[in-house]
């Protein structure tokens, strides 16, 4: 099996994804902007070759180095980067290419525009939030009669993370919006006051789930962004019965084949009409990809397991050879942002949670707006472990 892994430095754990798919017998060949002599040296041992382009964004290089591999190597099996930068571009590479083990451009609709998930959340029985195509104020104000009114959200139709997505809690705010709006196609939704629940899945070709997992996010990743705040979030085994539920009806809905998957939902912390009481769980947006940042690795803490050997498994063999043993802990992540002083060093959190901590790195700076400059991920046994950990490593100095 010929395999094409776009840009397989970035996250830099993605060596992983290669590792496992050359111990499962792929022949791995890596595209990317990094000179190779940068490239981790896991990474390196993974790659059969290495092609390096000047600028990923430029389709025409990046064609031309899937055309060098096919014509050296041959057929291309497989044609994927795990990252939602590159979803478009993985799809039309394998277009041009007669890949098809992987979505093709009209598929993508449904994957990247929130407005299109909205059908086929409501045909799959899956309570979601109503939302309404940007035009002009006065559709605004129609949409705002028809669900009571503000807080609403908007966030570009296609996008990812909370780039560009703002909270409009009055008139002034709508005012506003609408003369400094970004010239991309926008959406307005109902406000749903919830915590946030991903559903996390990998699936075989036939969308058979092999692994399942969830993590807990804070209410609002855009403010986090927005208001220069601390992510702080925690994995763990444990997938809530009604969200495994709602996720296994997204992925029939969706038509998920041979992917690895994050779903996010809303827990309602309040009851809202149309959608369910507190505790209940709401759609929000599906991504065909892992979950962002390093949580791969936070579910195989949690787990006790190797979700990128699971999900090589799936590419190679169809199927999950790992066995279930079962983790029964949590894994929790709290970042710092350097433009805040703490109360505790970063030589007292080590201090404290060293025997704890499974990963601790400054992040790369197209992470940091949203997941901070500097990570501590560290096991818990219960909630309060999890709790005291977020407090201890975030509590701000007076």
């Amino acid at each position: 099996m010929n395999f094409i892994f776009i840009s397989p430095n970035f996250p830099h754990t993605y060596w992983n994804f290669c590792d496992r798919l050359k111990r499962n017998g792929a022949n791995v060949l890596g595209i990317g902007d990094c000179p190779y002599d940068d490239l981790e040296q896991p990474l390196k041992e993974a790659l059969t070759e290495y092609y390096k382009v000047d600028n990923m964004e430029d389709y025409d290089q990046v064609y031309r180095a899937v055309a060098f591999f096919a014509f050296k190597y041959g057929k291309i099996d497989w044609l994927e980067s795990n990252n939602e930068h590159w979803l478009i571009q993985d799809a039309h590479l394998r277009k041009d290419f007669n890949i098809t083990t992987g979505v093709q451009p009209d598929e993508l609709a449904l994957w990247k525009s929130k407005s299109a998930m909205k059908p086929v959340y409501k045909e799959s029985g899956i309570p979601t939030a109503r939302n309404h195509k940007v035009t002009d104020i006065e559709a605004a104000k129609v949409f705002l009669d028809e669900i009571g009114g503000f807080p609403v959200i908007v966030k570009p139709d296609i996008g990812v993370g909370a780039a560009d997505t703002w909270k409009l809690e009055n008139d002034a705010d709508l005012e506003w919006f609408y003369n400094n709006k970004p010239d991309v196609p926008y959406v307005m939704e109902e406000f749903v006051y919830g915590n946030i629940y991903s559903y996390d899945a990998i699936c075989d070709s036939k969308g058979e789930v092999l692994f399942e997992s969830s993590n807990w996010f804070p209410p609002s990743i855009a403010d986090l962004v927005n208001k220069d705040l601390e992510l702080a979030y925690y994995t763990t085994d444990y997938v809530p019965e009604q969200l495994r539920d709602l996720g296994r009806k997204a992925l029939k809905g969706f038509k998920v084949r041979s992917r690895f998957v994050h779903f996010e939902f809303f827990r309602l912390t309040q009851p809202r009409k149309n959608l369910g009481e507190i505790g209940d769980f709401v759609g929000l947006e599906v991504n065909m990809r892992p979950a962002g940042g390093y949580t791969p690795d936070m579910m195989d803490f949690a787990h006790n397991t190797d979700v990128y050997e699971i999900w090589a498994e799936m590419v190679c063999h169809d199927k999950r050879l790992l066995p279930d043993i079962g983790g029964d802990k949590f894994c929790v992540y709290a970042s710092r942002k350097d433009s805040h002083s703490y109360a505790h060093s970063h030589e007292e959190v080590l201090a404290k949670y060293g025997d704890r901590m499974a990963m601790c790195e400054r992040m790369p700076d197209a992470l940091s707006a949203a997941m901070g400059n500097q990570m501590y991920t560290a096991f818990a046994d219960n909630m309060d472990q999890v709790e005291e950990f977020i407090a201890f490593v975030q509590e701000r100095a007076e």
